[in-house]
């Protein structure tokens, strides 16, 4: 709860130190006397958004100082020991807000920043008013207070860290499916190089082996090119040997005619004859013995200018291609494996999505449960805000596809205002009076499980009559007993009910004639006194003070 606001030079405030205590306390006066400004002022020290123009002329700088004393499980002790901040006792938030525009912030009077100023605002104080963006009509802290009405912290919680753990999963999947994706062209070049090498299966040393078989088969096939060319000579279509055979023959006819003359012929040419078969013969070894044979140094050089090619191709040698090989089957593996823990990736992200969407599924239906109780108990209330043909829904709705780290649904307050009228989002279907009622049914419903220790109500009875002002005073007064309750009001039933009341007027200072804003905390005279001149306005009558007096008694 908030126990002083401390203000200095701030609009017409000059100085002003105003101490609270827990229940009702209402501040009441005049149109203009500076109730505004002493929430402006509250708002500041809460992390509002600083404006010199707050600073009061002549001065160059004004400060605002809240004091609160917090329960030791206030989750406002672990934001402020998580950012830094370790305390004992009360806490002091203090901004200091310069005519130049600058601001400064301060927790325990150790330096600070506004965010945290606005987040630790947010924990202990509420503002509402009739249109106040920081009251229930924002939608988007329905399911908040839903959740802290249905006490699911520890779901929440829970579910909260399944879906960190699953978007986490889902974050480094995108990140190495993208990787992936970026060596799959890799991939395919390794894939389609280790194939080719894996079909040329090149051999460490194989192109010295090649190349010297090459250059002996190169040489064999110009000795057999020579051989063959002789044994075609000797034994082909053209061959001396026939012709010689034949002529043999025809000289030896002719030696019994001239002996002397034709037998030494006859001899040479059969010594010839000797020769040429004795050289056929050794013509005929020697193609046994090489056994030349012209496709397989074909094959042979077709098998050296692939592994040299392989080589221009890969930029390396030949020497370095089987080396290649298995640094390529290597990678391909390695990529090979990424692929497989891509998969795995994706089962993990699958079971994480999973485990979330069981949790937050039962976290759905709880929280439909929970809508229903709370319906009938803002019902309740609002019958005794005199809305008793009002209907208020909670409505919830269900998206699988549309994850947070808070669940699967959207939580928003319909109403429907009388039997007949459509029904529809609170802030578009209430009025004004009827909107503050909603409201503050709302925050008595909530008031357990969903609230700041403090609530500030501005101006909420405003455009209600009587009798519904009396049933906002009393439902203010019950909400009183559960956390502290601070009331900016012009109706007397409503002031009538508080522990504490005070009164903010205007007064000169004294000085040139300057007009300063002062409050203070009435007895109970001067209650009665400010209560009928809520009734009755500047001419205050004995019939005011009656009724006055009649509402500070209790009775109505």
């Amino acid at each position: 709860m908030i126990t002083q606001i401390l203000i200095r030079d701030i609009v017409l405030i000059e100085k002003l130190d105003i101490n609270f205590e827990r229940g009702l306390s209402v501040l009441t006066g005049e149109t203009g006397a500076g109730k505004s400004i002493l929430l402006d002022s509250l708002s500041l020290a809460l992390g509002a958004r600083g404006d010199a123009s707050l600073v009061r002329s002549g001065v160059s700088q004004g400060q605002v100082t809240a004091i609160f004393d917090i329960a030791l499980n206030h989750p406002t002790r672990q934001l402020l020991q998580d950012s830094g901040f370790k305390y004992e006792g009360n806490l002091v938030l203090r901004r200091i807000q310069s005519a130049d525009g600058r601001s400064r912030v301060f927790i325990n009077d150790q330096v600070a920043n506004v965010g945290l100023m606005r987040n630790v605002g947010r924990l202990l104080v509420e503002i509402h008013g009739q249109h106040a963006d920081r009251a229930l009509v924002d939608t988007g802290i329905h399911r908040a207070f839903l959740d802290a009405f249905g006490g699911f912290e520890m779901e929440i919680e829970e579910l909260e860290v399944l879906y960190n753990n699953w978007k986490d999963r889902e974050r480094e999947l995108s990140r190495h499916r993208s990787a992936v994706e970026e060596i799959t062209l890799k991939a395919n070049y390794l894939r389609s190089s280790v194939e080719e090498l894996g079909c040329l299966d090149p051999q460490n040393g194989e192109e010295e082996i090649l190349a010297e078989r090459r250059t002996h088969m190169i040489k064999s096939e110009k000795i057999a090119g020579n051989i063959n060319e002789a044994s075609e000579i000797l034994s082909g279509f053209h061959s001396p040997v026939p012709i010689l055979a034949n002529l043999v023959r025809r000289l030896e006819r002719k030696i019994p005619e001239a002996k002397t003359l034709v037998e030494p012929i006859v001899i040479a040419i059969d010594q010839a004859l000797d020769a040429l078969k004795e050289a056929q013969d050794g013509i005929d070894l020697a193609i046994r013995t090489m056994n030349f044979d012209p496709h397989e140094l074909e094959t042979t050089e077709e098998r050296l200018f692939s592994l040299r090619a392989a080589a221009r191709k890969y930029a390396v040698t030949v020497e370095n291609l089987p080396q290649l090989r298995e640094k390529m089957e290597k990678n391909l593996s390695e990529l090979n494996a990424e692929e497989i823990a891509l998969k795995q990736m994706e089962g993990d992200v699958k079971i994480a999505r999973t485990l979330y969407d069981t949790v937050a599924s039962n976290l759905s239906a709880r929280r439909t449960k929970a809508a229903r109780h709370l319906e009938k108990m803002v019902m309740k209330e609002l019958s005794a805000l005199k809305l008793d043909q009002a209907e208020f829904i909670v409505k919830i709705t269900v998206n699988n596809e549309q994850r947070s780290a808070h669940g699967i649904d959207t939580v928003e307050y319909w109403v429907r205002t009388n039997p007949g009228m459509r029904i529809g989002p609170m802030i578009k279907v209430a009025s004004g009076g009827e909107l503050s009622r909603f409201l503050l049914a709302l925050k008595v419903a909530l008031a357990d499980g969903g609230s700041a220790p403090t609530l500030i109500f501005d101006e909420i009875d405003t455009g209600v009559g009587g009798a519904v002002a009396d049933s906002i005073g009393q439902s203010l007064k019950c909400l009183s007993k559960r956390v502290q309750v601070l009331a900016v009001t012009h109706a007397p039933q409503v002031a009538a009910r508080a522990d504490a009341h005070f009164l903010i007027a205007k007064a000169e200072t004294g000085r040139e004639g300057r007009i300063a804003t002062r409050i203070h905390l009435m007895e109970s005279h001067g209650r009665q006194e400010e209560i009928a001149r809520m009734l009755s306005g500047a001419y205050i009558t004995d019939e005011a003070r009656a009724a006055a007096r009649k509402l500070l008694r209790g009775e109505r």
